[in-house]
């Protein structure tokens, strides 16, 4: 089974269709399987493997955002010795992604607050 049919099954058990917008749950179980350990606590997940989940992957990184998780931060560029050219390397680097979401310790095991 793929990873993609995987995230159909959990969002069809959850009771919300296919193409629309996954429960609370369902996401909370697919970051939990995308997630690992870090060594000073929390988990992290890599953009990569939010991106390989499909249309999920937009709701996906709001429910990291929405708990507490933060962006890596991206390295900052060189500036010395970039040469003749260094400045059509860095001009897409304002553009770029994060590579992975790290989320803190205990986010993936609260329970849904009440509203």
């Amino acid at each position: 089974m793929t990873t993609s049919a995987l995230a159909n099954e959990e969002t069809e058990r959850a009771g919300s269709p296919v193409g629309g917008p996954a429960p609370d749950d369902a996401i909370r179980a697919v970051v939990t399987r995308l997630s690992r350990p870090r060594p000073s606590g929390g988990t992290v997940i890599e953009r990569a493997a939010i991106l390989a989940e499909g249309s999920h992957a937009d709701a996906i990184i709001s429910w990291i955002l929405a708990h507490s998780g933060l962006p890596e931060a991206l390295a900052a560029p060189a500036t010395a010795h970039e040469g003749l050219h260094g400045s059509r390397r860095r001009s897409g680097a304002a553009a770029q992604h994060p590579p992975r979401y790290i989320l803190p310790a205990g986010a993936l095991t609260e329970q849904r607050r009440a509203t």
